[in-house]
């Protein structure tokens, strides 16, 4: 059977009701077992029709519910159509992103997880990362902690240069599921590291435990790196408890701060 009719006969004809939900099931289902692959075109709106049994516009719709989850493009002209887009890293690291920051979690699990996870990031970085890829973490980190010293940092700059640092470290563990994961969290809430920037008192300790933590990477001291993670949590939970926000609460001012601020992320 040639590739054409294969995507001709994917699809079962759907019941009334709920009929534009089970023919977007039913394509999703398609696209995750690899009969639809990237790229690949999907039947015409009349082709879809009639094997699912149903109308132009529930076709119409259940296409729009997964064009919103990023899984279909759509082309127009006469040799357009519904297409399999190709997910990157940024499709994945948004939709976590906002589950994240609809599902308020206490700032204490928030730390308790990143910390968990640098632990884990940072040991793998030490085995796989390049030797340029840790100097470069050096001289970065060694950069964010300069701006950081400044009488009047630039908050969006260092946040930003700060988010850069995380997820290099992330891509230096060679697995893409770090990567993908502090994506998300750096486009969400992370774990409220900004208020170790924002708090004059820690401000300059979080930079310099970054540059230690760079540095003790660089020279493959594994126990000294862990060392310094475990110090920068230290760190921000103090920070956290000074500031006596309550925890779990959609509303509160820290994360309304952060929703301001998402580039504000960890100085590990």
């Amino acid at each position: 059977m040639s590739e054409t009719a294969k995507v001709h006969h994917l699809f079962l004809p759907v019941r009334a009701g709920r009929a534009s939900e089970e023919v977007a099931l039913q394509i999703e289902a398609a696209i995750v077992d690899g009969r639809l692959t990237p790229g690949a075109r999907l039947p015409s709106e009349r082709e879809m029709q009639t094997q699912f049994g149903t109308g132009r516009g529930v076709v119409r719709e259940a296409i729009k519910i997964l064009q919103q989850k990023g899984l279909l493009g759509v082309k127009k002209g006469a040799k357009g159509g519904a297409y399999v887009r190709q997910l990157d890293v940024g499709n994945v690291s948004e939709s976590l992103a906002l589950f994240l920051k609809q599902h308020p979690v206490e700032p204490e699990k928030l730390i308790e997880f990143r910390e968990t996870l640098d632990r884990a990031i940072t040991q793998m970085a030490m085995a796989h990362g390049q030797p340029a890829e840790k100097e470069a973490l050096v001289r970065e980190a060694s950069r964010l902690e300069s701006m950081l010293d400044a009488p009047d940092p630039d908050f969006e700059a260092t946040s930003e240069l700060d988010r850069k640092l995380n997820i290099d470290l992330a891509r230096m563990a060679r697995n893409p599921l770090f990567e993908w994961v502090m994506h998300a969290l750096q486009m969400g809430f992370s774990s409220h590291d900004y208020a170790l920037y924002r708090n004059p008192d820690y401000r300059r300790r979080a930079a310099a435990n970054w540059s230690d933590t760079a540095k003790a990477i660089a020279g493959g001291d594994v126990m000294r790196a862990l060392a310094y993670i475990g110090h920068h949590y230290v760190l921000l939970r103090q920070c956290v408890e000074e500031r006596g926000v309550p925890t779990n609460e959609p509303d509160a001012e820290f994360l309304q701060e952060d929703n301001q601020q998402p580039k504000e992320r960890k100085a590990e």
